[in-house]
């Protein structure tokens, strides 16, 4: 037990201390903190993210069904398009269904930051100053070397015996590419699913793990809220230690394209959930209006709990939680 209670105290002051030099850094440079919601009636529908729900009872106003917020974009970006300015926020956020392992927990910390008149790439500038101005005593130079910048076209043909995305944009030709590298594809699935699969097993696997790693330039049939480019969309990921710590995006600020997404991917999450019981949260139809007048501004998100990993030298995301949804699972 005392091993446990040291262990637990070094993470809580870890934490503390990073979260004092997240503040300070953000607030020196004229950002504005704000603390959002965790339950909220309707999120932006998000397919691949399963939630959490929970019944609002009031005996004047009637029950209905809330949800736990899988990140705080849905608050942010209303307060963006009032006119916050550059602002950044530390909440806890949920995904349900996720498994449990050395870099997953249900419930973690997110860092999430948008800077007025930025593109991604100012983004890539402004994290690695980040990472280095925030980071804890100790931290090794893995975390804060600079960024090798590669594009995932680049990164699959790389690291996936030369696979070229590019001259494989329909699914049949991706599925026939995956095969001759060996996966096993079950079935009929999407693009973006035999993709996934070589990235998994052939990209992430791979990274170097003596510096971090900026992946850009992500398929555009992976749909997300980021601007599109060509075949590709204008949106990042960062690994440290071969961890995904951080993903951005240059914003969507097109209403239709907004509006466009919201159909399809609400459609894909009712037919992914319809017979199996999962929460359905509600959309709020009108979300997407704000990006009529929507100034530009690029979005980062890192997860604190796996930032402290890499900078502590953690091997697994228990060590860094004072109390473990697994641990409290056993109780």
């Amino acid at each position: 037990m005392a091993n446990i209670r040291a262990m637990n105290r070094n993470a809580a002051l870890s934490r503390s201390r990073l979260y004092a030099n997240i503040r300070q850094y953000f607030s020196s440079k004229g950002y504005l903190e704000v603390e959002t919601p965790t339950l909220s009636p309707d999120l932006i529908p998000e397919a691949t993210i399963d939630n959490f729900a929970a019944s609002f009872i009031n005996e004047f106003s009637g029950s209905r069904e809330m949800y736990m917020i899988p990140s705080p974009e849905i608050f942010m970006k209303k307060l963006i398009a009032d006119g916050s300015g550059s602002l950044f926020e530390i909440s806890k956020c949920f995904r349900n269904c996720e498994q449990l392992g050395q870099n997953h927990n249900p419930e973690f910390t997110m860092l999430e930051y948008y800077t007025m008149d930025f593109d991604e790439k100012d983004s890539i500038t402004l994290t690695q100053d980040f990472l280095r101005s925030t980071a804890l005593d100790g931290c090794p130079e893995s975390v804060t070397r600079d960024f090798e910048i590669l594009s995932v076209h680049d990164a699959v043909a790389k690291y996936a015996n030369g696979t070229d995305l590019d001259k494989l944009q329909n699914p049949k030709d991706l599925r026939d590419a995956a095969e001759k590298l060996g996966l096993i594809i079950p079935g009929p699935e999407s693009w973006d699913d035999t993709f996934n699969r070589i990235f998994i097993n052939f990209v992430e696997t791979s990274l170097p793990t003596d510096h971090p790693v900026c992946l850009v330039d992500y398929p555009k049939q992976i749909e997300c809220l980021a601007e599109a480019k060509g075949n590709y969309r204008r949106r990042w990921e960062l690994y440290i230690n071969g961890i995904e710590v951080a993903n951005c995006y240059l914003e969507e600020r097109d209403p239709e394209i907004a509006r466009d997404y919201y159909r399809k991917e609400y459609q894909k999450l009712l037919s992914l959930r319809a017979n199996n019981g999962k929460p359905i949260p509600d959309v709020d139809d009108g979300f997407c209006d704000i990006f009529e007048n929507f100034p530009k501004c690029s979005g980062v998100a890192i997860g604190l709990d796996r930032l402290l990993m890499v900078e502590t030298g953690a091997k697994d995301i228990n060590d860094v939680l004072l109390f473990p949804f697994a641990s409290m699972l056993e109780s």
